[in-house]
């Protein structure tokens, strides 16, 4: 009696994003259900906090994850994304709709009790947004929850969608898209303007940057 019930107190949903600080590429939100078994086998794979994993390990990581883990993955690609931000305008809000998006999916699946998430903004925006479809869960927010190893789990699986979209979306502007908002990205910004016209960016950015009002100006 005692072993399932502190396996049952194991069982949570790790949530995380990736691509919030990219300029380039989509916003990625993943939702991973760990258990006893697989706690012990992400362990034994090294699963920590991708910021802290170079990107080829972090592509190598990922199907091994899927494999052991159910998982949720929420991509809201930059057309999508620029849509919502313009209806939400509030990043907090739109994570929290990507958060409860994941957690909804995952949910249909699994059967658990509780959630948890970096800390980001008001849990009642993610809850709220579960609750509308009847979903309920404890969601615990912290500070650094990708010390949690279902929550870097989440991150891996988060940023492995992320680079794979990021190349793709590479590839059909045929331009280099950098990761983050260095001056690079704004470089490749505005080659995109220049080879495709504005309409383009909006493609393949998140518009309410800096960065666009700083490409947009350079080029009038």
């Amino acid at each position: 009696m005692t072993r399932s019930r502190s396996e049952k107190s194991v069982e949570r949903i790790g949530i995380d994003e990736s691509g919030k600080g990219d300029y380039f590429g989509p916003l990625v939100i993943a939702a991973v259900f760990v258990d006893a078994t697989t706690q012990s086998e992400l362990a034994l794979m090294q699963v920590r906090d991708s910021k802290n994993i170079s990107d080829g390990r972090i592509l190598e990581m990922a199907p091994d994850i899927k494999t052991i883990c159910p998982h949720s993955i929420i991509a809201i690609g930059p057309q999508k994304y620029n849509e919502l931000y313009t209806k939400i305008k509030n990043l907090n809000r739109l994570l929290a709709w990507g958060h409860a998006k994941a957690l909804e999916n995952l949910l249909e699946r699994v059967t658990c009790e509780r959630a948890i998430a970096d800390q980001f903004g008001d849990e009642r925006l993610i809850l709220n947004a579960l609750q509308e479809k009847g979903r309920k869960i404890v969601l615990e927010q912290r500070t650094k929850a990708e010390s949690d190893l279902a929550v870097a789990a989440a991150s891996i699986l988060a940023r492995a969608d992320f680079l794979i979209r990021l190349k793709r979306l590479s590839t059909e502007v045929g331009t280099t898209l950098p990761k983050g908002a260095s001056p690079s990205v704004e470089l490749a910004a505005k080659m995109i303007v220049k080879k495709h016209g504005r309409e383009r960016l909006g493609t393949v950015a998140k518009l309410h940057f800096k960065t666009t009002q700083a490409v947009l100006a350079g080029l009038s």
